[in-house]
């Protein structure tokens, strides 16, 4: 490893060993008891980062042969995850204490996710790629399963590691097949190769990596695992699920296709447009029929990742440029919802229940507004940021003369509506009852009227996010 290598990974290198670091302190420590003291380092630590690699990098840089690579796409997709999960961790910590949740390892094992997040967007190497995606995984599998005493959490736990790990086995048959034909596991080296044409046995290979990856984001029809696990896994965990490892987990997926297959955008923008289609259409039906609002927020993640897919499917760097926009609106629109949602109890106890909601709005306005507000964006109501968010990758497909993809869209669009706008209507014109109490802590309120605000004022946001999307756009499709 020379200087410019460990300088190339250094953010990564720093979380790694601070998780390292932190596991230790608190085993020959209090355990337990040094938990709020870690997530709140462990959150500092994210932001920190967030703003040395958002501040600090220019160009692009590579670090052992090409496996690893620093270039705009990476560190848009970096900033966001860890922006992301700070505020996850951060509107999460008064839900995990008051429920006896937060372990010292809670934090720890976020930490070691994110570490595989920020591997997988910087991946230049199918091995890369791979080590990224599994460390981002493990972890994931056991914080789903953190609540030990709980058949449920025990349950999604479980149904996410066979599952992760079957979709862990195409994947790497895939890889397996991509290696055999092209020769080399550099994504540079498959893309030379396909200068000479495409065998079909590298096809498959793209194929069965694209279903690998498509299981992590949560795209239909991979997409049996999410519902369950997050209806199982505490509130804060699903949150996590629902942001940051879908930023690292499309990232991915952009860079493997222009990165490895880029030669070949024809072939693998029909796949991605399949899956799009499909998961738009499952999400927006299968969550018209959902009494609990985590699974019906399951479901509209498998919607939502539809529609980042539409732009990837585009196959133009306008559409990565999409896709991009569209993952930092969706984690912002997620935080938001999941900080109202960690505030949902009745007697103590957490409920998740829609109906909880009737007549919500009669005794907290101001929060009902700002869910109001986040589930008009959700929809892609104008002039939420949310419909600003569809219309640019709708309109990548209709300018890549994609139209009936944009159409798709459209119409998937207005069926989702209706679950969104039935949460509105419990709230404000649902019946009287005494369905639940609302206590929320001082950072989940911030959090919710800071994304409410975003929502409302989301062009002004636009003219920021825009740019440096655009940026990290070119540097992949170069």
């Amino acid at each position: 490893m020379t200087p410019q290598d460990f300088s190339t990974v250094l953010p990564e290198v720093v979380l790694a060993v601070y998780a390292m670091a932190a596991l230790m302190f608190g085993v020959y420590t209090t355990k337990d008891k040094v938990a709020p003291l870690i997530s709140w380092a462990t959150a500092g630590l994210f932001l920190a980062l967030a703003l040395w690699i958002g501040a600090g990098g220019e160009g692009e840089r590579a670090a052992f042969g090409g496996m690893f690579i620093d270039d705009p796409f990476a560190r848009f997709a970096k900033v966001t995850i860890l922006v992301s999960a700070a505020a996850v961790l951060i509107m999460s910590q008064d839900y995990m204490i008051r429920r006896d949740l937060l372990r010292f390892e809670y934090p720890i094992l976020l930490a070691l996710s994110v570490v595989g997040m920020m591997m997988m967007v910087s991946a230049g190497d199918l091995m890369a790629l791979y080590l990224g995606l599994e460390l981002q995984s493990l972890a994931l599998y056991v914080v789903a399963a953190i609540r030990r005493d709980s058949v449920k959490s025990t349950e999604a736990g479980l149904k996410y590691f066979v599952l992760g790990a079957l979709s862990s086995g195409i994947l790497l048959y895939g890889a397996s097949l991509t290696y055999g034909y092209a020769g080399t596991t550099l994504f540079s080296g498959i893309l030379s190769t396909l200068e000479h044409g495409a065998p079909l046995g590298l096809l498959f290979g793209l194929v069965f990596m694209l279903a690998g990856l498509a299981f992590k984001v949560s795209a239909a029809p991979f997409h049996m695992w999410t519902p369950d696990v997050y209806e199982g896994s505490p509130t804060p965990v699903t949150a996590f699920f629902a942001t940051a490892p879908k930023v690292a987990a499309m990232a991915l997926l952009a860079r493997l296709s222009w990165d490895a297959f880029g030669a070949i955008p024809g072939d693998w923008s029909q796949v991605l447009a399949a899956l799009a289609v499909i998961s738009m259409f499952l999400g927006a039906i299968a969550a018209i029929g959902q009494r609990d609002i985590k699974r019906l927020m399951a479901y509209s993640s498998i919607a939502h990742m539809g529609y980042a897919l539409v732009g990837l499917a585009s196959g133009t760097a306008e559409g990565v440029q999409a896709m991009l926009i569209y993952m930092a609106i969706y984690v912002t629109m997620n935080v938001g919802t999941f900080a109202f949602i960690l505030s949902m109890e009745k007697d103590g106890r957490p409920v998740t229940s829609i109906d909880s909601l009737n007549s919500f709005a009669r005794k907290e306005p101001l929060k009902a507004l700002a869910m109001l507000v986040l589930m008009f964006s959700l929809a892609g109501v104008p002039p939420m940021v949310g419909f600003f968010g569809k219309f640019y990758v709708l309109k990548a497909a209709v300018d890549a003369n994609m139209t009936w993809l944009a159409l798709a869209g459209a119409v998937a669009s207005v069926i989702g509506a209706f679950y969104y706008l039935r949460i509105v209507f419990f709230m404000y014109f649902g019946k009287e009852s005494d369905g639940m109490d609302s206590r929320m802590a001082p950072a989940q309120w911030a959090m919710l009227v800071a994304v409410a605000v975003i929502m409302v004022a989301g062009i002004v946001n636009l003219f920021g996010i825009e740019p440096a999307a655009a940026i990290a756009a070119e540097a992949l499709v170069r």
